[in-house]
């Protein structure tokens, strides 16, 4: 897990610390950089989270029901953070000191929750035939997803907060991902947290993977108007899905 954490809080520092290297960015490839990463996490959902919850031995029918309040969760979730963790710059300059707190809070709860994924694969990535399939395409989706969250996120800190404060702030969304990571291992190795409650994680946070990661592909084309770029990155990003789930 030392590995997760590093790769975790650098690529959030990196990505967030970037606003100050590069404040005029171009929209149309950071949402071009937005759709790759939304569609990887789709597609990991899909290919690897999805099956492994329905096939690691818990109730189907729960499992569905954890996926759906998840989903929900992840509308909340996004309320408090006005939709940073899927890439909303704008309409945040001059955020006052609630704002801040409202949007750190909603991104926190996400990052800490999805840090869960990480620290029970031996758990959760078992199938029925006693297979353990690697969580390396999932770490690497969850690193895409922060990347831009972490960029997003520096950028409207920085629109009203000092540097120092930014960074502050980006260091703590930085730790949230590992602490959710380190916390559920903690927890699970002392009896607090049963295999029945990883699952119920679990289904949480691919629920809110499916929520983020189609709110992405919506809001790339608000007008429903079709874009080569946008279908070939799509694609781009699902095959190195497949490839890092079957074949890396």
């Amino acid at each position: 897990m030392g590995i997760n954490f590093l790769l975790l809080f650098f690529t959030a520092i990196g990505a967030g610390s970037l606003v100050f290297f590069a404040p005029k960015f171009k929209e149309k490839y950071f949402k071009l950089i937005l759709v790759f990463a939304g569609s990887y996490l789709f597609s990991i959902t899909v290919l690897h989270l999805l099956p492994e919850l329905f096939s690691s031995g818990f109730d189907g029918g729960k499992m569905g029901l954890f996926i759906l309040i998840g989903f929900l969760l992840q509308q909340i979730l996004e309320f408090l953070s006005s939709g940073i963790e899927h890439g909303h710059i704008h309409n945040h300059h001059g955020e006052s000191k609630s704002g801040v707190i409202t949007v750190m809070l909603g991104l926190f709860i996400h990052a800490f929750l999805e840090g869960t994924l990480l620290s029970h694969g031996n758990l959760v990535g078992v199938d029925s035939a006693g297979h353990l399939h690697s969580g390396k395409s999932v770490l690497i989706g969850i690193i895409m997803h922060k990347g831009p969250a972490a960029f997003a996120l520096a950028a409207v800190l920085s629109s009203s907060l000092s540097r120092k404060w930014t960074l502050i702030l980006l260091t703590l969304f930085a730790l949230a991902s590992p602490l959710g990571m380190f916390s559920s291992a903690f927890l699970f190795e002392n009896g607090i947290l049963q295999k029945e409650g990883i699952g119920m994680l679990y289904g949480l946070v691919v629920g809110g993977f499916l929520h983020i990661s189609t709110t992405i592909f919506f809001e790339s084309s608000p007008h429903h108007t079709f874009h080569w770029n946008k279908l070939l990155v799509s694609f781009l990003a699902a095959g190195l899905a497949i490839a890092s789930e079957y074949f890396i």
